[in-house]
């Protein structure tokens, strides 16, 4: 069962605009309110939903709940995440961390950044049914995306539009006002999109070597997780460090995680996964971070992400990009 952390819930609590028992509230929505001020306790994502639900249910304003707790949050909020994110030179490194290391809050959303023409998208993927309850937590989410967006940014930070899947309030005055852009409901995606320019803005503490120090920590505690939704992140590790040796086999990471190759092959498969596609999305997130953080040449970070020839390589990196590698360098 996918779980999220509890700072979500505490930063819910905090924004509640009404008259409610936070015990009770918590308790209905099956949370132990005891350990909730730890940040790295868990509570499943069921929980989290209905909890949310009933939150807006007591609150005056329940429209606009979702994006007052984004609002709510800080980078510092997020602990070595929300370090490594302001960190980071610039939003394209900050959006590539949550691309990375997003599972160490959560086990039930994953982040994509898909660059279009205009920009970059930033895709907030989260599965499960449409309650209420996710709504309003995925609107919370984008909009704490905006938020710590703004913290970090040296220059003002408008997105030029956002995206969701679930129909629309009855009014979206408040989401408008909030993200300072046209809002899209009952869209394809749940997403913030982004204009290149935004993107290339500095960060007012980027540093790459700090930057690096957090990526270290956070790889590490993204290898102490044991939730089995989290089986795949730790593949896409294994296959990101033996990448300048090659594409491992799959015996071979299924050795280094205790388990027979078939084994590691069938439950990948239970959790939706193919063992090629870890391999084509590690190889895709490693170079993005190398292209844009490294002065690496093209042949060397053809070498380190598993290419032998630096023209496969193009080719791969046209397939996810839509453009070459030293396009995408010098956006």
């Amino acid at each position: 069962m996918g779980q999220i952390t509890s700072l979500f819930v505490n930063k819910v609590i905090n924004e509640i605009d009404g008259t409610f028992d936070k015990i009770a509230l918590l308790q209905l929505s099956g949370i132990d309110p005891d350990p909730l001020m730890n940040p790295s306790q868990m509570v499943t994502a069921d929980d989290y939903y209905s909890f949310f639900e009933r939150a807006a249910a007591v609150d005056s304003n329940p429209t606009t709940l979702p994006l007052r707790v984004g609002a709510a949050m800080s980078c510092d909020d997020y602990g070595a995440f929300g370090l490594a994110w302001k960190s980071a030179t610039d939003l394209r490194g900050s959006y590539g961390r949550a691309e990375r290391f997003a599972r160490i809050l959560t086990s039930v959303s994953t982040y994509t950044v898909e660059w279009v023409e205009a920009g970059a998208l930033m895709h907030l993927n989260r599965t499960g049914t449409r309650s209420l309850g996710l709504r309003f937590s995925n609107e919370a989410t984008i909009a704490s995306i905006a938020s710590i967006s703004r913290q970090v940014a040296t220059k003002k930070f408008v997105p030029l539009a956002v995206f969701f899947k679930h129909r629309a309030p009855k009014v979206i005055a408040a989401h408008e006002e909030y993200f300072g852009c046209p809002v899209h409901f009952e869209s394809d995606k749940d997403a913030l999109l982004v204009s290149n320019e935004t993107m290339r803005i500095p960060n007012k503490l980027g540093d790459n070597s700090i930057s690096s120090f957090f990526d270290s920590h956070l790889i590490a505690e993204l290898s102490k997780l044991t939730d089995e939704d989290l089986l795949d992140r730790k593949v896409r590790i294994h296959i990101t460090q033996a990448l300048s040796d090659g594409v491992p086999a799959i015996s071979d990471v299924a050795k280094h995680l205790g388990m027979s190759g078939r084994t590691l092959q069938r439950r990948l498969s239970e959790l939706g996964y193919t063992y090629q596609a870890l391999v084509d999305d590690s190889r895709r997130q490693l170079a993005d971070h190398l292209l844009r953080e490294s002065n690496y040449s093209l042949a060397e970070v053809t070498f380190m992400t598993g290419f032998s020839e630096q023209s496969a390589f193009t080719r791969a990196f046209k397939r996810w990009k839509g453009q070459t590698p030293r396009s995408f360098r010098l956006l």
